[in-house]
């Protein structure tokens, strides 16, 4: 599927979730098959699948995405989640919200030291919950191999949070 196939697929919801924001709704990509599984398909082309220990989402669309690639891939899965859904001792990161903060959580005991880990969701926006994702994965002593992102909103410069890692994006909306 092409680039603008994609982005066809991709439902744009303006003024949501407030006034001057577009969403970028991928229910209406992931409820067709086959898109869906030529999405999945292109972020795998991406990776060399034998130097991926486990794809770690980020709650919640991450979940889907990279699900689907440790699946494809035969490899496990690790779940990043907002503060209190584990239920065992975890490692937390919070990060800076436009109002506030919030924080993301990974259980301790989910990803061995040394494993390399790809870091998968949805979207790529202002970077603070990417970064956060990966500093998840080093606290566990583990390496990240990488983040892939189905979209990204280059205008918000999220990019410049991770430039340490390599990063994927399959869409890029150059503006709102």
């Amino acid at each position: 599927m092409s680039i603008e196939g994609l982005k066809e697929a991709i439902r744009n919801i303006p003024g949501f979730p407030k006034e001057g924001i577009v969403f970028r709704d991928i229910t209406t990509l992931l409820k067709r098959g086959p898109e869906f599984a030529e999405t999945i398909d292109a972020i795998a082309a991406n990776y060399d699948p034998s130097k991926v220990d486990l794809v770690l989402g980020i709650e919640s669309r991450g979940f889907i995405l990279g699900g689907a690639l440790a699946y494809k891939w035969g490899c496990g899965f690790v779940p990043a989640r907002k503060p209190g859904k584990l239920p065992t001792s975890v490692y937390k990161e919070e990060y800076a919200l436009e109002y506030g903060t919030d924080a993301l959580e990974i259980h301790k005991d989910a990803i061995d030291p040394g494993a390399s880990v790809l870091i998968v969701d949805d979207l790529l926006a202002t970077g603070g919950t990417a970064r956060a994702t990966a500093a998840l994965v080093e606290k566990a002593g583990a390496k990240v191999l990488g983040l892939a992102f189905l979209i990204e909103l280059a205008y918000l410069k999220g990019r410049g949070q991770i430039s340490d890692y390599p990063i994927l994006s399959l869409v890029t909306y150059d503006e709102e």
